[in-house]
């Protein structure tokens, strides 16, 4: 069990990279989406190196004992660089200066990565510890500078992050501020896991033992400040995306009505289009408000303006405003029309001199009051009613 502690979570943030794949292409010279991709997967692998069973895989592979350790403190390092980076292009500013932050930011960390192996290499640690080299190794030379090193180094980049990020939050809001706080919450769990590990080490310099803070609950809440700090990061990217599509499938369902009403009617070319079933949600929105409108261009002839003013009188007395009202009139006269073109397919008593569309409806983003009207309002229905009951009196 101790093992998926940092499998799972590793799996997720893999999962979050490979679904990002696809796009590198496109995106691999924006300096900001690259940094987002490295710090993923830089973070899975964190976790998944940190597992006992990898470390003691590794260390059989490499014939070393304890190679792991150098290993996984030099990717944790490496996240933390990944995500300093991420704030530096983040913020935003000149792209030389971003830049010039970000060589040293990396150049530093890349000292302390190099530092870490040749600590490991110049101490003595032959006795392979899977779960708690911090704690057995604390007083080991050259192993303890390394643990510290590898320790101060992560407190660093937790604190100033952390500093740079809630500032950062007061100051925006939207889906930008969703994620710095997720970072924050994050980071903050990140200094929890170095207190843990200052706590334990310290116990050790003072001949107490709490090794279990080391190795028992230090790892979990590192597992989850990965993932806080990951969620941060993406979040902000693709959260406004999601909320497009959304708001694309809500106008689509709610275009519904009106749509299904007008695809009877032989000319609207949409009712020829067969969506992909993976179709975005934008594409279709498109399409069905293109034959929304092209069914409003075939009914165009058949539109009765006297019971658009009605239709629009009677929707002011039940106290509509003046853009429900218009929507109200607008459906009630395609309802009416649809009648109309049902009963004389042929034209043969056409309105020729009301050959345009309604002006409150020659823009889609009228769509949507003029089709939750056509379902549900009772003038509309009226007016349907009254359609069909000329049609009777005619046959």
């Amino acid at each position: 069990m101790k093992d998926l502690d940092f499998y799972v979570p590793a799996a997720l943030l893999a999962i979050g990279f490979a679904c990002r794949v696809p796009g590198m292409r496109r995106t691999w010279r924006d300096p900001l989406l690259r940094t987002v991709n490295a710090l993923l997967i830089v973070a899975s692998s964190v976790l998944f190196f940190a597992a006992p069973t990898t470390i003691a895989e590794v260390n059989r592979i490499t014939g070393v004992p304890n190679f792991s350790a150098p290993l996984v403190y030099s990717i944790l390092t490496a996240y933390n660089a990944a995500c300093l980076v991420m704030i530096i292009n983040w913020r935003g500013g000149p792209p030389a200066q971003a830049r010039r932050a970000s060589v040293r930011c990396l150049t530093a960390y890349a000292l302390v990565i190099v530092a870490l192996f040749t600590l490991f290499a110049l101490g003595d640690a032959s006795e392979e510890r899977l779960r708690d080299l911090d704690t057995h190794y604390a007083n080991t030379p050259f192993i303890r500078e390394m643990i510290v090193l590898y320790l101060v180094a992560h407190s660093v980049a937790g604190l100033v992050t952390t500093w740079l990020c809630w500032k950062w939050s007061v100051k925006v809001h939207g889906w930008l501020r969703t994620g710095l706080v997720l970072i924050v919450a994050g980071y903050l769990l990140n200094l929890v896991f170095d207190v843990l590990k200052y706590a334990a080490v310290g116990a050790r310099w003072l001949g107490d033992d709490l090794d279990r803070l080391s190795t028992n609950v230090a790892p979990p809440v590192a597992s989850v400040s990965a993932l806080l700090v990951a969620a941060g990061f993406i979040v902000p990217l693709v959260g406004p995306r999601l909320s497009t599509s959304w708001q694309s499938w809500s106008t689509y369902r709610k275009l519904g009505p009106l749509w299904r009403a007008l695809n009877t009617v032989p000319t609207v070319a949409s009712g020829s289009v067969r969506m992909a079933w993976w179709s975005s949600a934008e594409l279709r929105l498109t399409y069905r408000e293109a034959g929304i409108l092209d069914g409003f261009l075939s009914l165009a002839p058949y539109f009765d303006r006297a019971l658009h003013a009605d239709a629009k009188a009677a929707a002011f007395t039940a106290g509509a405003g003046p853009k429900r009202a218009e929507a109200i009139a607008d459906a009630a006269m395609v309802a009416a029309a649809l009648g109309s073109r049902a009963r004389d397919p042929e034209g043969a008593a056409l309105r020729t001199e009301q050959l345009d569309a309604p002006p409150s409806i020659e823009r889609a983003r009228d769509l949507v009051p003029v089709s939750q009207a056509f379902r549900n309002s009772p003038i509309v229905e009226a007016a349907r009613r009254t359609a069909a009951r000329a049609g009777s009196g005619q046959s």
